[in-house]
């Protein structure tokens, strides 16, 4: 627990600085922390990064990630790109004598989806306003001290053993139940013009997801039988142990409340 509180403090140095500059400086960390969560997801599948597979994942990550906003030549590449990269990564499954197979070459190209798009949104959502990606980040904070806090005391049904057995339907609610006061205090100290019906009820969604988001990367360990994607957070595992939650709800966030 030491360990734990002491990285979250460290994190917490680190992170909310970088937070409220945004800009440029926020952007570049985010593509440095996907690169280090696409490592993480590669590694369980037994892939390295400074590999072909590897590094054409790390290149379709950070091609897929460039701001759209940046001219239309972004769009166009980051289209022709799509294509090349599957053809390329999939002749490596001949060129690797299937060594490589065709499920790793899905796999890589899921990756790069699943934490392109994630970590991509850390950005669009801050480019925002500061009030959005605050919004989104508290929901999954709060949703997962009260998942915590109503499964220790209450939890007795298991929400997925096989998946994740220490969760209990008791704190998926509590969870759902904690988010809800983060609409409440926005809607009273911050100009946020929005429906306060509408903001709870998208709320509630945006906390199922984020606990989905937390039992996908669960599912994934599962499935590559590790306990933690990564080291670099001693007592919480790595980056997509730590940011699994809010690739979800970031995406959806800007779909149900800021594209809106």
């Amino acid at each position: 627990m030491k360990v734990r509180t002491i990285t979250t403090i460290v994190a917490l140095i680190v992170f909310l600085p970088i937070l409220l500059i945004g800009g440029s400086t926020w952007m570049y960390f985010t593509f440095l922390l996907a690169l280090i969560a696409l490592k993480e997801l590669l590694n369980m599948n037994r892939i390295q990064l400074l590999s072909i597979p590897g590094v054409l994942s790390a290149l379709g990550l950070i091609i897929m990630m460039l701001p759209q906003d940046f001219g239309d030549w972004v769009i166009v590449l980051q289209q022709k790109s799509l294509i090349a990269m599957s053809f390329i990564i999939l002749s490596y499954t001949v060129m690797s004598k299937n060594r490589f197979s065709f499920m790793d070459s899905a796999f890589c190209l899921m990756s790069v989806a699943y934490v392109g798009i994630g970590f991509m949104y850390f950005y669009v959502t801050r480019e925002a306003g500061l009030e959005f990606i605050l919004f989104g980040l508290l929901i999954v904070w709060l949703t997962d001290t009260g998942a915590y806090i109503f499964g220790r005391l209450l939890g007795k049904r298991k929400l997925w053993p096989t998946i994740s057995p220490n969760k209990t339907i008791e704190g998926f609610i509590g969870g759902l139940i904690c988010s809800l006061i983060v609409p409440i205090v926005f809607m009273l100290f911050v100009d946020f013009d929005y429906p306060m019906v509408g903001l709870l009820l998208i709320t509630v969604v945006l906390s199922m997801f984020g606990q989905l988001g937390d039992l996908v990367e669960s599912g994934f360990k599962r499935h590559f039988g590790v306990k933690d994607s990564g080291r670099l957070l001693p007592g919480h595992g790595g980056i997509l142990d730590r940011f699994d939650s809010f690739m979800f709800v970031l995406p959806l966030m800007n779909i149900f409340l800021i594209q809106m």
